[in-house]
């Protein structure tokens, strides 16, 4: 396993986020009338949010360079051996799986894998996607893989900002004892912490050949809240961008190579659609693009 960041630790909050607002002019009157809720210092700031933000921003692309070259040459090299990127997240994280496959400016030959792929491509009853416990069952990541167009050279990503679920942890144990090359997009600091959900009590970020971490921390939103929990979450907007940094990477080693990549076109300029179906006929059987 490659990584770049222990995960017994991970960074401590942005220190913008401890910052308060500044006190509201003295009129004579109160902020706020007795029991109306809390006061302006103790609200979540946005701009807080927003610093936090733009310092992973900055930090991550500098501070894990090398496993992103490293997963962008994992994804070059499938490319060019003719595999599929085969992308998976469950919940949320199934927005940077989105991110990976199917989108303007993004690879064609990918593919986005995901739970409900058990009941559009397995033949499971629609009412087995309401089960709370979906993600972390172990048995559905083989019904999902079952359920995939997969072959030899064929590289995933799976992205779960926690990296104990699982159907998380099962699907990249599989995908390893298959022979893929597995590419990892988790929080370390919420892994380190949270208790292990699989049999093995094993993580996401135990079994990947490259390991990214989005920097969010265990729970992770980042604005705390007067009475408890805290709101504003960052893994979403930290994945997308290591999945773009990834994807960039491969392009750039694709195009020194002398290679034309395989990327779409918006399908909502008036050359997308002839330029994305040419595309996505070299891969015929190989992509899927429902659900």
């Amino acid at each position: 396993m490659t990584a770049e960041t222990d995960v017994t630790g991970g960074k401590p909050a942005h220190p913008d986020l401890e910052a308060r607002a500044p006190d509201p002019p003295d009129d004579g009157r109160p902020a706020h009338p007795p029991g109306s809720g809390p006061t302006a210092p103790d609200l979540p700031d946005p701009d807080a949010y927003v610093r936090h933000i733009a310092d992973l921003v900055r930090s991550i692309p500098v501070e894990q360079a090398d496993p992103i070259k490293a997963a962008a040459a994992l994804v070059a090299r499938a490319l060019d051996g003719g595999g599929v990127v085969q992308a998976f997240g469950s919940g949320h994280s199934e927005a940077v799986a989105m991110e990976i496959a199917g989108r303007a400016g993004g690879l064609v030959p990918t593919n986005r894998l995901a739970l409900r792929d058990i009941v559009l491509y397995g033949g499971a009853d629609r009412s087995e996607l309401d089960r709370y416990d979906l993600e972390r069952d172990p048995t559905v990541a083989h019904r999902i893989l079952d359920a995939a167009p997969i072959a030899d050279g064929d590289l995933f990503v799976v992205i779960s900002s926690s990296g104990v679920n699982g159907v998380v942890v099962e699907l990249a144990a599989q995908v390893k004892e298959r022979g893929h090359d597995l590419i990892a997009i988790t929080s370390l600091a919420h892994s380190a912490a949270a208790p292990a959900r699989h049999p093995s009590g094993r993580r996401l970020c135990d079994l990947a050949d490259v390991v990214l971490d989005n920097r969010a921390p265990y729970g992770d939103a980042v604005l705390p809240l007067p009475g408890g929990g805290a709101v504003a979450a960052v893994s979403t907007i930290t994945s997308a961008l290591l999945a773009q940094l990834v994807v960039i990477g491969a392009v750039a080693e694709l195009l020194a190579a002398g290679q034309t990549p395989p990327v779409y076109l918006s399908a909502n300029v008036p050359e997308g659609d002839a330029h994305n179906l040419a595309l996505e006929a070299r891969y015929a059987g190989r992509i899927r693009r429902g659900g």
